[in-house]
């Protein structure tokens, strides 16, 4: 069977990918993307071609872009061009050429397929990698208008991009999730060569007479995929002649395996995740019985912000004391007695807010915390306010848990010596429903230091050897 008749067949896996629906096809002008426009037109498929000038190459870009029109010349097909100043848009944004590049291509053509408003909030991940998050494009682009719009972004990724897809993830240490490597149908992207070795590509467009346009920068190492294709790979197959064979059904094994894999991660969730308005608590006892811990904390923190090398900073709270933390860029998991609590960072959106020492100022739903500390002087008066606590700041040690108050809670009222629950508290005075459900505490070590706005707790109160005040006022 040739290639052309594989393709086909291949095809026929994907029945959402009918001849008459516009495909758009991403084509670069080398090898790769040409063989690309010749099966798909010789398939009776109908599409459209996209091309990039990225203005990386001088001259050459030029000439690719040329070369592109020209295909669409000689298919009877649309040929959409976009340049972009690629290299101004990754200082800005602080992003490798390549990355840059990637981001810059897929915005394009999803404004194609949906519209630049849609392609502006629909997150697109194109290589089954983690990319940064970037800035908008600030150049025009040019969507399609036509009134048929394009179906899919077609691509010529093949089996030995995967290969080397999954090799560089093995590497970076992307987990199972990263074994699987390029996959056929990502959203709105489609890659119907996935299934044939560069190789065949070559071969096909030898037998066929296709030209097609080099880019010189491929045969520098200045990227790791070039790194992986030039130098490791050649490698790996002077050890291993049949390390392509092996390796593609090893991406089938792994695509297997993670779905097995992923219905037990979700099984544990389900028994671990309490969801508490936007906030994730999970029970520390149940947590460390379960198998794999780290495994399944990963999968638990990742989507937070949190990454692989901090999961052993997030395994140690199970042991460590009330109040210690692993932050993110936009959450926190904090330990507070026998749970760990997944918080956002953003104050107003917490309902366990951790207080440092150098914080003078909290802002939360329940209005805003103003700290500070005075030396205890004969001029000092203790405050009669319910919204300003004054504590022994000598018997505080950071850092305090601001939270909403819960059912169990109990503390010393000041002035007295035996233990009184908080709901007990606030029916002597006499809180409704809703005042009860707004109340905040301030806690060190599991002891409640202040039931904001109403009374502190008798254990921490100014005292004749106090020296130093610690005050708390609420601002609503």
């Amino acid at each position: 069977m040739n290639l052309l008749e594989s393709f086909v067949q291949h095809l026929k896996q994907f029945p959402f990918i009918q001849p008459k629906q516009k495909q758009l096809l991403a084509v670069s002008g080398g090898v790769d993307s040409v063989v690309l426009c010749e099966l798909m037109y010789k398939a009776g498929y109908d599409f459209l071609i996209a091309h990039c000038n990225f203005q990386l190459r001088g001259a050459e870009s030029e000439r690719d872009e040329q070369f592109v029109r020209s295909l669409g010349e000689k298919y009877g097909k649309g040929v959409l061009v976009q340049k972009f100043e690629t290299e101004r848009y990754a200082a800005d944004n602080k992003a490798s050429i390549q990355v840059a590049a990637r981001k810059l291509r897929y915005d394009w053509f999803r404004s194609i397929l949906h519209g630049e408003e849609d392609a502006a909030q629909e997150n697109f991940n194109a290589q089954s990698i983690e990319q940064p998050e970037l800035t908008p494009h600030n150049s025009t682009l040019t969507p399609y208008k036509a009134q048929h719009k394009p179906h899919y972004i077609v691509t010529a990724h093949h089996a030995n991009d995967n290969i080397e897809t999954i090799l560089m993830n093995f590497f970076k240490g992307t987990g199972i999730a990263g074994l699987h490597g390029i996959l056929p149908v990502q959203g709105k992207i489609f890659r119907p060569l996935l299934f044939a070795k560069k190789e065949e590509l070559l071969d096909y467009a030898d037998q066929n007479q296709l030209t097609y346009v080099e880019d010189s920068s491929n045969l520098t190492d200045k990227y790791t995929r070039n790194f992986f294709r030039q130098h490791l790979f050649p490698l790996l197959k002077e050890i291993y002649p049949e390390v392509e064979d092996n390796l593609l059904k090893n991406i089938e094994r792994f695509s297997e395996a993670e779905e097995l894999y992923k219905q037990a991660v979700e099984q544990h969730k389900k028994k671990l995740l309490e969801v508490k308005a936007n906030e994730i608590h999970i029970p520390v006892l149940k947590l460390q019985k379960t198998p794999a811990v780290s495994t399944i904390v990963y999968e638990i923190v990742k989507d937070f912000g949190f990454k692989a090398i901090q999961v052993s900073e997030v395994v140690r709270l199970l042991e460590s004391e009330t109040g210690k933390y692993v932050l993110s860029s936009s959450h926190r998991v904090i330990k507070n007695r026998k749970w760990l609590i997944i918080s956002p960072v953003a104050t107003t959106e917490a309902s366990n807010i951790l207080i440092e020492e150098k914080d003078k100022q909290v802002i939360f739903n329940g209005g805003e915390l103003l700290l500070k500390t005075i030396k205890l002087s004969s001029s000092f008066q203790i405050p009669s306010d319910k919204t300003v606590a004054g504590v022994d700041q000598g018997l505080i040690v950071f850092p305090l848990l601001l939270r909403k108050w819960k059912q169990g809670d109990y503390f010393y009222p000041l002035g007295m010596k035996k233990k009184k629950k908080l709901s007990r508290f606030f029916g002597d005075q006499k809180l409704s429903k809703t005042e009860k459900e707004n109340v905040w505490v301030v806690e060190m070590d599991k002891k409640i230091v202040w039931i904001v706005g109403h009374r502190i707790d008798d254990r921490f109160k100014i005292t004749p050897s106090t020296k130093e005040v610690l005050e708390l006022k609420l601002q609503q």
